[in-house]
């Protein structure tokens, strides 16, 4: 009897591991408002990879709720005059592949990071060497004393200092990685990967988590289910949909339009996970005509305006804010310098500016991204007004990932260039001259647009140094007045996403961007 049952074990055990994986394991079925294609969070600062980045690797510091740096990876200590900070990190650490975190790893990852991000290469002005210590600890030699490198290494967004392995770091910008060892709480399997369908991430094994409750990118990074699937659903019906009968667990963003579908529906929970919220804005390209004429970008400015595209977008004026600060309003750098100027549509000053330029009709492509529904509709209103002004406008139809790619084309519109970009921000990435890429002027090298300020490049550089808020105040809101007088960008208004999570998914963690530790199904 006992061989018997024994023999039946093994062909239960047998069954059991040739059953699939979300029978045999908890996986958590998750569709983000866009399609994951990039997957180098150094090279794209688009969300949906950095969203990919943070299930993968894990940071040296965290920024909690509070918004206070934490340590995550690492620890630190500062010298008495503040030029040297010394970083050491915490026992246990091991990249997915088994091997242990070193210094060299975190060294080559800094070096990789600060040629990409706006803070990484300001910390890179003011930094003199960066060397190890010994296996577990480095430091970092400032020649001026700031504390921006602890705000640096812990940002949230735009491109955060994601730890890599020393081999894989290395590779050249020009280069995407193509090794996906990571230090975070999940293991991507590349193998599974199908652009377009779905993406798979399986509980990181290796991963030590903190001891320390979960809070926004710091604390405990506990991975709670078994296995992720990223499934790619472009039409945000079906996804809704899918939502509501069970086929998915978490939907990254309810449509505004579709919320009534959910009412009443007591199994799907709706979450504003983020109550800071996000900067919709626009970036025009001053390389080629007709916006390489700085009046006839001050024209587009005047001739948008804020009301009528977020009014078409969201409806309810419960579900956004007009706001005219480069730096997001109600945050620390907020100003009303020159804000009537891209809050209010002006078409009699936009006219008065085409004339004074000259212009002869050349047509404005602007890039109407379909699948990203917090800003679907703003290019349609956005196209009225500068029709309504005197432009000749085009606009082509895509994703947002088809249209980051299709935005490093610096030619012209004739061969598949373009004039206009419409993007988001999380407020906590233009939160200041050196977070943000959409004031960014330093030309052909800088961020799409590559609009030449060197005025404004000065004054960041002097943001970076300053010796009170007060001064640091003064200098953000000339950077403000001198990115809409030249056309740089300019904001469209604020919103906060709504989050669908399906019946019986606990856990999601607020932050500025999503995060998948810490999430259980079931109640589990």
């Amino acid at each position: 009897m006992k061989t018997l049952g024994f023999a039946r074990l093994l062909g239960t055990a047998a069954v059991l591991a040739m059953l699939p994986l979300s029978l045999s394991a908890q996986t958590l079925k998750v569709v983000m408002e866009s399609r994951l294609s990039a997957l180098d969070p150094i090279v794209s600062a688009s969300h949906q990879t950095r969203d990919h980045g943070y299930l993968i690797y894990d940071t040296l510091l965290g920024l909690d709720a509070e918004q206070v740096v934490q340590p995550q990876m690492a620890d630190w200590d500062v010298s008495e005059d503040g030029k040297v900070y010394t970083f050491t990190l915490r026992d246990g650490l091991a990249f997915s592949d088994g091997a242990p975190v070193t210094s060299a790893d975190c060294i080559a990852s800094i070096d990789r990071w600060s040629q990409r991000d706006t803070m990484g290469k300001a910390l890179m002005t003011v930094t003199e060497r960066i060397e190890a210590i010994d296996d577990k600890s480095f430091r970092v030699t400032l020649s001026t004393p700031t504390s921006i490198i602890l705000d640096a290494f812990a940002k949230p967004s735009g491109v955060p200092l994601f730890i890599m392995p020393e081999r894989v770091a290395k590779a050249p910008l020009s280069e995407p990685i193509t090794d996906y060892t990571g230090s975070g709480p999940f293991v991507f399997e590349a193998d599974r990967f199908e652009p377009g369908v779905h993406a798979f991430y399986r509980k990181n094994e290796a991963y030590v988590p903190r001891d320390e409750p979960p809070s926004w990118f710091a604390g405990g990074k506990v991975a709670k289910v078994d296995e992720i699937e990223r499934i790619e659903m472009a039409d945000q019906l079906t996804s809704l949909n899918a939502l509501t009968s069970g086929e998915i667990d978490y939907l990254q963003t309810v449509p505004f339009d579709l919320m009534p579908m959910l009412e009443g529906n007591e199994d799907i929970t709706r979450v504003t996970l983020d109550s800071i919220g996000y900067q919709i804005g626009y970036r025009l390209n001053a390389l080629q005509p007709p916006f390489d004429n700085k009046l006839v970008r001050e024209a587009a400015l005047y001739a948008i305006g804020q009301a009528d595209a977020m009014q078409a977008q969201f409806g309810d004026p419960s579900f956004y804010e007009i706001c005219g600060a480069a730096f997001g309003c109600d945050l620390p750098y907020a100003s009303d310098e020159m804000a009537d100027m891209v809050v209010e549509s002006d078409i009699d000053k936009a006219k008065a500016l085409l004339a004074e330029a000259g212009y002869d009709g050349a047509p404005v492509m602007l890039f109407h991204v379909t699948d990203i529904s917090a800003f679907d509709s703003v290019p349609l209103v956005m196209a009225e007004q500068l029709r309504a002004a005197g432009f000749t406008v085009e606009m082509q139809s895509m994703d947002f990932m088809t249209m980051l790619s299709r935005r490093a084309n610096k030619g012209p519109v004739a061969d598949g260039g373009w004039s206009i970009f419409v993007t988001s921000w999380h407020k906590t990435e233009i939160s200041d001259p050196i977070r943000s890429y959409m004031v960014s002027a330093s030309g052909e090298d800088g961020y799409a647009g590559w609009v030449k300020v060197p005025e404004i490049e000065e004054l960041r550089t002097a943001f970076l140094s300053a010796a009170s808020e007060e001064e640091r105040l003064r200098i953000a809101s000339r950077i403000q007045t001198l990115s809409y007088e030249n056309g740089v960008f300019a904001p469209l208004g604020g919103y906060r996403r709504v989050t669908g999570l399906g019946k019986g998914v606990t856990g999601a963690i607020e932050a500025p961007a999503n995060l998948f530790w810490n999430i259980s199904k079931d109640g589990e």
